[in-house]
């Protein structure tokens, strides 16, 4: 029982509403036509007395039975087993059996004894409600409901948060759908009879408003949900009643209207009597409802329990619906209208769903004026509601109201809609695009004065407010999301194309939008895949075949019209950019079909070739390289044609550079003679990324032209020049690169001679020499390409030589002093705080994501190769150091990074983490200002990621206090310990340990430490951070306040234990199997502990366990290897600092190649629960984002 369920939320209080003033004005029109037209009440009923909602009464029947004529004459003989509670409930949680056959069998056993009957059904509702007490026929004689809801309280001993409404998975679904069904069924079946008994409704809906009152959630929850059903039933019932009252009395005007001598008077007589009995039945109705309305929906609207509330929203949208007459009114209304304010969005989306249902009734919306004036204003809030299911039918409700409102929504409103047509998520985008296309055809119907199509004036439209979005970059989304309602005008490319090549009148802002949009729709439906970060949905076999036509389409239409697109446009960068695109869309064989196709390939391939020579844009170059590589490719018959046509544009730039370049080697170069060299040498380096390059040998010149001028130093030069000079030097790293990556290539398909194979040995490592002496220059652009080739080329040639025969000979791992630089540009370049970047003009905000994407690329491109054992597992301490430092931005990398490197070893894993916090900590103490927060910080988010299994994490936790312990204890004398403070950091990692390496290890400090440090504030805590409560009992033992360790230890409240299930892990090493020296001469923890019964703990020499020895072999200790070579660097670097990476390197040199090469696998990414939602009202805008250009997961691109 939970006694605060019970307490209303202040929220809902409705005073100062604005319905306030029209809910009294209703109240008195409605007692004053109640008086003038009351008519005479009946004398054999007491319905008004009867149906008063008090838990305290139950109307009783009267000392005579009725007549059993009443249910269709004697009660038949029925030899069968009467139904009882637990059947009708098993009936129901089963969801096996016919609802029509056990509401009859129950009704069986009601007209044999209506309180035999209603016994049945009340023990089925308690049973329902997961209570195991029973109504017995004594308690129903002579207790009044709320004495039977005490005692049924009293006998709730189970959990009343478990219960069968409350249950989860497709059981708690069933039940309810059945729970629900059974309340329908009992109404319809009782409608022409048992409804208007006066017994049985009456008694069953008292006892559930008492239930509905109930501290205990199971049964407030279940008697709401079976109250507010019957309720339903009863108020389609009425409908029913009102439609036989109109009929009948029309049928008695008539046969009144007619002369004295032609009507029938016991005709008339009938009638009157059917229309009094009607009403009499009507007023019976219309007492239950009202009744259970004030009794339980009034309180439990604003239950605290939202699936209550939610109940009760959705079957008042049932009621305004069924009964517009009786409940579309604004006192019923104003209950929407507060829920939409509600805090959970399960209430909030039942409310929104309410309310679709009565917009989408014409004859509904003029009732509906006051209520979308006051709430119109919250529901165009809702669209950036926190959960999208909501903000989906909250813009399907704003169409239906801009559709049969009068006026609609003004162009202001609808500017809140437009903008998530670009949002990531698919659901949302999709019903934000059906608005926009409703509205924009709707503009189309009012505007178009019959001079065009109806795809033209959309696509007129359309163009107009993509541009006016300001959303450029993003055509792809604004397309995916009209996808589905606007298919036919965005396939419509002959229109599109018309206006491109034909004096339409169009902007040129204008045709530039309609390309990006053209090109959109050409991938979408060629490809059928949605932008990044948009669900997909499965393909049927129907989409693949219209995708295929579509791409048919496109072929057809497009190859003879891309040479004239190409022509018309060839000086826009941008807009050639985009159409060079469109081959990649389509079924590239059908070029050679027939000789006009080969015709227009040949002229394509000039275009190509022509681009190329008139532009430098990157964004150009690139897009002709990815169509080079594509049309190139040797599953196309006309690749041949395509490579010779580009071999002789390769032949065209290398004679030109190399002219160039022996102009500048001869005499001093000035500003065309850079440009001269730089500007061919940049699309030889865009071309060589599609096409073999070996056979122009510009690797060696290349590598000659970057050495001279990195030796040069960088000489002052003018801006114009030198930006020039800084093309050619990343296009000559760019094109030397290249050349070493088809060579691999070449090998790797063994067409490779051994000359060329000792050339390649050779050309390697001086492109590593190179970009070695690139990483430490003052020029980011130079430094970044530098690195991300480096990475790249380490990669290729240290993985793909372990399985290829030709290349172990090729394997070059990086040396000490490049092993080095690349940790130093970690620290220094990548891990830097972003107030340090230099970033100017409009687009600064834009100019920071990108330059995080990049920064986020080259970290990626450095864990992976510690992951794939180019760079030792030890290297990654330049990156643990910043999880926390720098997680909003890399800590899913580093992540990622920690986990793959537990799966690949994880003594050597923890052993890094431990390393990662000494040189943190070493460099904390080296500052004025000695605060180790930062460093406290750090080891707790490490800490969390060794999970919840301590078995599986016992060795490396182990190892990573002995390598703590030995580092904090290192030099430590009775004068001074320098490092001691570390136990502190290393008490973050004591509640990942178990109750027996605890003990050992407090024991190995207490015999390891000296005696002056024992009593420092460090060593205790790390001490009460291993014994906890012991840690108290020994501190009060050496002060003599307490003789035993039971005075404290004992439990004060012995409670029962409760048994748990057992859970099967696989067996660990206990700390028999892993113990400490103590002499510190290893960080391995893998020595064998010999312990005795009830004897003292000693602590043995290390023994290397026959498990670990071929994956685990002697390393040198942590203290030595940290003390003589690591090289220590600030967190915040403010000047250049080598990478302490050089040092740590050898603890994973001698470690065998087996442990890198097991997990060199794509491994999937752990999931971690996520956190509960918290309560928050949706008042605030939520936290949708629009798409970016960002990646989304580089992770899924690199790591993989």
């Amino acid at each position: 029982m939970e006694d605060s369920d019970i307490q209303s939320t202040d929220e809902w209080d409705d005073s100062g509403s604005d319905y306030e003033a029209t809910i009294k004005m209703t109240k008195r029109k409605k007692a004053s036509a109640s008086k003038a037209h009351q008519p005479p009440k009946r004398p054999r009923r007491e319905t008004a007395a009867r149906m008063t909602p008090s838990p305290n009464s139950r109307p009783r029947p009267s000392s005579t039975e009725p007549s059993l004529q009443s249910f269709g004459g004697t009660l038949p003989q029925s030899s069968e087993k009467s139904i009882s509670a637990k059947e009708i409930f098993d009936a129901v949680y089963s969801g096996k059996s016919a609802m029509v056959t056990v509401v009859d069998e129950w009704l069986d056993v009601y007209k044999q004894s209506r309180e035999d009957g209603l016994l049945v059904l009340i023990n089925f509702i308690v049973q329902s409600c997961g209570c195991k007490g029973v109504v017995s026929r004594e308690m129903l004689d002579n207790l009044q409901n709320a004495d039977i809801i005490c005692q049924l309280t009293k006998d709730f001993k189970e959990d009343s948060a478990n219960y069968p409404l409350c249950a989860t998975g497709p059981q708690q679904r069933k039940f309810k759908a059945g729970f629900c069904e059974f309340a329908r069924v009992l109404v319809h079946t009782c409608r022409n009879s048992l409804v208007y008994d006066e017994y049985l409704f009456p008694s069953v809906l008292e006892l559930l408003t008492g239930l509905s009152d109930s501290q205990v959630r199971a049964f407030r929850h279940t008697s709401t949900l079976l109250a507010v059903k019957l309720t339903t039933g009863l108020v389609e019932q009425s409908v029913i009643v009102s439609v036989q009252l109109q009929t009948t009395q029309r049928q008695y005007d008539m046969e009144n209207s007619k002369p004295l001598r032609d009507r029938a008077s016991d005709k008339l007589e009938e009638l009157q009597a059917v229309i009094s009995e009607i009403k009499e039945n009507r007023e019976e109705l219309s007492s239950i409802i009202v009744s259970t309305f004030s009794g339980v929906f009034i309180n439990r609207y604003r239950d605290r329990l939202p699936e209550i509330r939610a109940a009760c929203i959705a079957e008042l949208g049932v009621w305004l619906k069924t009964d517009p007459e009786y409940f579309l009114n604004d006192g019923s209304l104003k209950y929407l209208g507060w829920t939409l304010h509600d805090k959970q969005s399960v209430v909030r989306l039942q409310c929104v769903k309410a309310l679709q249902g009565l917009y989408q009734k014409t004859e509904f919306i003029g009732r509906l004026e006051l209520f979308t004036s006051r709430f119109k204003e919250r529901m165009l809030s809702m669209v950036m509601d926190k959960e999208p299911e909501i903000a989906v039918e909250i813009i399907k409700l704003l169409q239906l109201i801009d559709q049969t409102a009068d006026g609609g929504l003004e162009e202001e409103e609808c500017g809140q809609i437009y903008p998530l047509v670009y949002a990531t998520h698919q659901g949302l985008a999709s019903a934000a695009g059906l608005f926009l296309c409703h509205k924009l055809r709707s503009l189309i119907a009012t505007e178009d004065g019959g001079n065009e199509n109806a795809n033209a004036a959309f696509i007129h439209v359309l163009i107009s407010f993509f541009i006016q979005s300001e959303l450029h970059e993003h055509a792809a989304y604004l397309v995916d999301s009209l996808w589905a309602v606007a298919e036919s005008e965005l396939k419509d490319w002959d229109t599109m194309t018309t206006f491109l090549l034909q004096d339409s009148g169009l902007m040129y802002e204008d045709e530039g939008a309609l390309i990006e949009v053209m090109m959109c729709s050409m991938r979408q439906a060629s490809e059928a895949t949605p932008p990044v970060g948009r669900a997909q949905g499965r393909k049927s076999v129907k989409d693949k075949r219209i995708q295929e036509q579509d791409r048919r389409r496109i072929t057809n239409h497009f190859i003879p019209l891309l040479p004239q697109l190409l022509t018309k446009y060839s000086a826009d960068s941008g807009i050639v950019s985009l159409l060079l695109k469109a081959p990649l869309y389509f079924d590239l064989e059908m070029y050679c079909s027939s000789p006009s196709m080969e015709k227009h390939l040949d002229l394509l391939l000039v275009q190509i070739c022509g681009i190329m020579l008139k532009h430098t844009e990157t964004t150009v170059l690139d897009a002709c390289a990815t169509l080079v590589d594509r049309l190139c490719s040797n599953s196309f018959t006309f690749s041949s044609r395509a490579d010779r046509a580009f071999s002789q544009l390769m032949d065209t730039l290398t004679e030109c550079f190399f002219s160039s370049l022996r102009d500048i080697e001869q005499a001093a170069a000035d500003e065309d003679d850079i440009y001269r060299v730089s500007t061919p040498l940049k699309r030889i380096a865009a071309l060589s990324s599609a096409k073999d390059p070996r056979g122009w040998r510009l690797f060696q010149p290349c590598m000659q032209l970057m050495k001279s001028q990195l030796e040069s130093g960088f000489p002052d030069r003018e801006v114009l020049i030198f930006s020039y000079f800084l093309q050619l030097m990343v296009s000559a790293l760019r094109c030397a690169a290249h050349h070493s990556m088809w060579a691999k290539v070449s090998i790797a398909q063994n067409m490779t001679t051994k000359a060329e194979l000792g050339a390649v040995e050779k050309q390697v490592p001086s492109f590593y020499r190179v970009c070695e002496m690139c990483l430490s220059v003052n020029q980011a652009d130079i430094r970044n390409v530098a690195f991300e080739l480096l990475c790249d080329l380490l990669l290729i040639y240290s993985t793909a030589a372990r399985s290829h025969p030709n290349m172990p000979s090729l394997v070059c791992l990086p040396s000490e002093s490049l092993r080095a630089e690349m940790g130093a540009f970690l620290v220094d370049y990548i891990f830097a705080d972003s107030e340090d970047l230099e970033l100017s003009g409009e687009d600064e905000e834009e100019q920071k994501i990108t330059e995080l994407q990049k920064k986020r690329s080259q970290l990626v491109g450095f864990c992976r190769l510690t992951l794939c054992g180019v760079l030792d597992i030890t290297a990654a301490t330049d990156v643990f150091k910043y999880y926390h430092q720098c997680f909003n931005d890399f800590g899913d990398i580093i992540k990622e990074t920690l986990s793959r490197t537990r799966l690949i070893s994880p003594i050597l894993s923890a052993k890094t983490v431990c390393l990662s916090l000494q040189q943190l900590f070493s460099e904390v103490l080296t500052e004025e200002q000695q605060d180790l927060s930062m460093v406290q910080d750090l080891a707790k988010r490490l800490a969390s990621s060794f999970g919840v299994f301590l078995d599986r994490e016992r060795k490396p936790l182990l190892t990573l206090h002995s390598d703590g312990i030995r580092f904090a204890l290192k030099d430590a004398n009775e004068e001074q310990q320098p490092n001691v403070a570390f136990l502190e950091i290393l008490s973050e990692f004591s509640s990942k340990l178990v109750q027996q390496d605890r003990m050992d290890l407090a024991s190995f400090i207490r015999t390891e430490c000296p005696s002056t440090a024992l009593s420092g504030p460090s060593v205790k805590m790390y001490q009460r951070s291993l014994e906890g409560r012991l840690f108290k009992v020994r501190e009060l033992q050496d002060k003599g306040e307490v003789s035993s360790a039971h005075d404290i230890l004992a439990p004060k409240h012995k409670r029962p234990a409760k048994p748990f299930p057992a859970i099967n892990t696989p067996r660990s090493p206990s700390m028999d199997e892993v113990s400490i020296h103590s002499g510190l001469s290893t960080p391995i923890m893998t020595s064998t502990l010999l312990r005795q019964p009830a004897a003292p703990v000693t602590i043995r020499p290390p023994k290397i366990l026959e498990s670990d020895e071929e994956h685990t072999p002697t390393e040198p200790d942590s203290e030595d290897e940290f003390s003589s070579r690591f090289q220590m660097r600030r967190v915040r670097p403010i000047k250049r600092r080598m990478s302490s990476y050089s040092s740590s390197a050898s603890l994973l040199e001698q470690n065998d190649q087996h442990s890198h090469s097991a997990m060199l696998s794509p491994i999937e990414d752990l999931e971690e629960p996520e956190e509960e939602e918290a309560d928050m009202d949706t008042d605030d805008e939520g936290s949708y984002t629009l798409p970016s250009t960002r990646h989304i997961s580089v992770m899924d691109e690199l790591f993989d």
